[in-house]
């Protein structure tokens, strides 16, 4: 006989322009989580994305002449296992900066005991 053991997970997905700010905002989610009691992994570093845009600076010819910009995304992730409505009310109450995009889902993972 099997018992599933359910245990929630909060997985905070942030991103930004800015590893500043992410670094920031990452740490107040860190702290808040820490200071309710609740388990957590991370933060993780993801991969950062890169996206480059050539422009050309002559209007008619000049082929040769043109301008590169390059636009970095930075992310991090942070998972919280079995929150309580505690660590869940404090992570409500943040204000992060304007400059991260969050996304927050939750997740309920089994895990297989054997009797």
């Amino acid at each position: 006989m099997s018992l599933v053991k359910k245990t929630q997970r909060i997985r905070i997905r942030l991103k930004s322009f800015d590893s500043r700010i992410i670094d920031k905002a990452t740490e107040e989610i860190v702290n808040t989580a820490k200071r309710t009691g609740a388990l957590l992994k991370g933060p993780i570093p993801l991969p950062n994305s890169k996206k480059q845009f050539t422009i050309l600076t002559s209007p008619h010819k000049h082929k040769d002449a043109r301008e590169q910009y390059q636009l970095n995304v930075h992310s991090r992730m942070v998972d919280i296992l079995n929150p309580d409505s505690v660590t869940v009310d404090a992570l409500m109450q943040l204000n992060l900066a304007a400059g991260v995009n969050v996304n927050i889902s939750v997740d309920e993972m089994g895990k297989e005991e054997k009797a």
